[in-house]
């Protein structure tokens, strides 16, 4: 039960639920009255989301048929709200059964109607010559509008608010460099649409009772080149004039290493959208306004939907981020409990010390780690670990955190991301940053007998083959310094702020 009432019963089915659009869909559809079901791989990321027990979690994988037919069962509206990434023709070909099995057992279960939102393509491009990406998600569009299940499949380009990848990549570009030596494609013509219209444009669907079977061109009211963005974004955020020089020689391989560079969003997600990105991508028709009334002042103009998404972070009210989706090639194993794990090795580091402070006061640290706060050691040594990681097509540490204060299951925290939580008692973490193995870090605010505070750390390592017990031996002389530097200094951190709320107090009497 919640607060409101009654759940309703579910009839919406959202896959991607963990993802970017999905988790801002689906507090929409609720506030709208639906009941939802959500679909997911861990379904545990989704555990502390604010409207969690407002909608039923079921665990499934849209290219597993067994796990399928059971969250597809009662359901009138479904949307897909994923995609695979990657390279090569593999993820074409998961992007391809997946589609296929998900519209199969959509069938089977009555299933009125599949929304699906893919990417926006140009017309006059053979989709043969599409890049990769675009031309997975034009064959996505057409199994399902070829299936037979009525659907929707809805094209966008860039999306703009906070928190999306396309909008990082083009904050961070702008920010970052006065001065740019930039790809060619900055002069490509795209028709940006802000994430508020989009889920509008979705929810629109939710409740329909006609056999609509057709795509439709979502944008917004703006056609501009990426450098016409960037400039934008430099005059909405107050910035001096970007420079921005374009040259043909920057492929898109190179572009996505510079983009990785630069920006937090890893090479594995940039090489897609900077490969698209060469493509003109403008609607060719605005029917969804027969469906979806735009009203006044909607769709919103570019420079609004950047005013809001600036606004937002600033707020500090980013409801989901691109990180919050699992990334390509991140480790997705659970936290391996005993010590002789899958029959392999597992290094540990542990770390204990006394804190002056309560529990209460030492969890606000653990929880506040990361991001603008830091590692609390050795600074240089986790900047140079992020620029290390970022070289080889990881994340680094510029992904930050979602929320100053606080941390929920699923959320990415720098390079890695948050596996488990026991408010008050643990916070642990599963590296993603390019390892030969599986990294976890633990962190644990306890009472002993006595009542004393004590702050225990632990630190899990998984090897991988022989690089991976020579990556660990080589960096265990320095675990003293980072790990260990790591505790005292929020044992220190959290013993001062006690101490000065105390000395506040006696103060204030």
């Amino acid at each position: 039960m919640s607060q409101d009432g009654p759940v309703p019963a579910p009839r919406i089915l959202v896959t991607g639920a963990t993802g970017y659009i999905g988790g801002r869909l689906v507090p929409e559809l609720l506030a709208a009255g639906h009941g939802v079901r959500c679909l997911a791989r861990s379904p545990e990321k989704l555990r502390d989301h604010p409207w969690a027990d407002r909608v039923e979690i079921v665990r499934g994988d849209v290219t597993a048929p067994d796990s399928l037919g059971p969250a597809l069962r009662g359901i009138d509206v479904a949307y897909y709200l994923i995609h695979a990434l990657g390279s090569g023709s593999r993820f074409e070909d998961t992007d391809r059964q997946a589609a296929r099995t998900f519209s199969e057992q959509a069938r089977a279960a009555g299933v009125r109607r599949i929304v699906y939102l893919g990417g926006l393509t140009p017309a006059d491009v053979p989709e043969s010559e599409l890049s990769p990406h675009l031309r997975s998600r034009a064959e996505v569009g057409r199994i399902f509008l070829d299936s037979e299940v009525p659907s929707v499949v809805l094209r966008a380009a860039v999306v703009i608010g906070s928190g999306s990848a396309s909008f990082e990549m083009l904050r961070h570009l702008t920010e970052r460099l006065p001065v740019m030596v930039t790809p060619s494609w900055v002069r490509t013509r795209i028709q940006p649409i802000a994430v508020r219209d989009v889920l509008r444009y979705l929810l629109a669907f939710a409740d329909r009772a006609d056999d609509l079977n057709r795509g439709f061109d979502i944008g917004g009211p703006d056609v501009m080149t990426y450098r016409d963005m960037m400039r934008a974004y430099a005059d909405v955020a107050g910035l001096k004039r970007r420079l921005i020089l374009p040259v043909p020689v920057l492929t898109p391989g190179l572009s996505s290493h510079w983009i990785g560079l630069v920006t937090p969003v890893p090479r594995s997600i940039a090489r897609p959208l900077t490969e698209s990105l060469r493509h003109e991508v403008v609607c060719q028709e605005h029917d969804i306004a027969r469906y979806a009334p735009d009203g006044p002042g909607r769709p919103l103009r570019f420079t609004e939907a950047l005013e809001l998404a600036l606004r937002r972070i600033q707020e500090a009210q980013v409801a989901t981020r691109w990180s919050s989706a699992a990334l390509p090639g991140a480790p997705s194993d659970p936290l391996p409990t005993d010590p002789d794990w899958a029959g392999g090795s597992l290094y540990t580091d542990r770390r204990q010390i006394a804190v002056d402070a309560s529990p209460q006061a030492l969890w606000r640290v653990i929880e506040g780690i990361g991001g603008d706060n830091g590692w609390y050691s050795f600074p240089l040594a986790w900047a140079v670990r992020g620029w290390l990681d970022r070289l080889v097509g990881g994340v680094g540490l510029r992904r930050g955190r979602r929320d100053a204060q606080r941390l929920r299951v699923g959320d990415s925290l720098d390079f890695w991301r948050v596996e488990e939580i026991e408010p008050g008692q643990l916070l642990r973490l599963r590296a993603e940053m390019r390892l030969p193995g599986l990294a976890w870090l633990e962190m644990y605010a306890e009472q002993d007998g006595k009542g004393r505070t004590r702050y225990r750390q632990r630190a899990l390592f998984h090897p991988r083959g022989l690089l991976g017990h020579l990556y660990w031996w080589s960096v265990a002389p320095f675990h003293a310094v980072v790990f260990g530097g790591m505790a005292r200094n929020i044992a220190r951190t959290a013993g001062r702020e006690s101490n000065r709320k105390r000395l506040k107090a006696t103060e204030s009497n």
